[in-house]
């Protein structure tokens, strides 16, 4: 087995987040494309539109909610995680109707 090379991105060093090469299968990754491959077989007869937004929506609601729930409502933590600001974070869940 070949060890698998990283990089870390520059505004992911306060995160610690770091991304792996592309050749890998990422469980999360590979979940997205499974469920959009669903989705797309069986939109096959209708036209598909605005699918950025809706995959956007679909992908930021829980995203936030999790992180809120292992932040255990901090949202300042949570913020951190996600690697935007607090305000930031403050407009988006109202922008779901997201309370902590």
């Amino acid at each position: 087995m070949r060890a698998e090379a990283s990089r870390q991105l520059p505004e992911a060093e306060s995160t610690g987040l770091t991304i792996i090469d592309a050749d890998r299968t990422d469980p999360l990754s590979k979940c997205v494309r499974d469920a959009l491959g669903s989705y797309l077989d069986n939109m096959a007869d209708h036209e598909v539109k605005g699918l950025y937004t809706l995959v956007m929506e679909e992908v930021e609601r829980p995203l936030f909610e999790t992180v809120l729930e292992h932040t255990k409502g901090n949202l300042s933590h949570a913020a951190k995680m996600l690697g935007m600001t607090r305000n930031t974070l403050r407009k988006r869940l109202s922008h779901y109707g997201i309370e902590r």
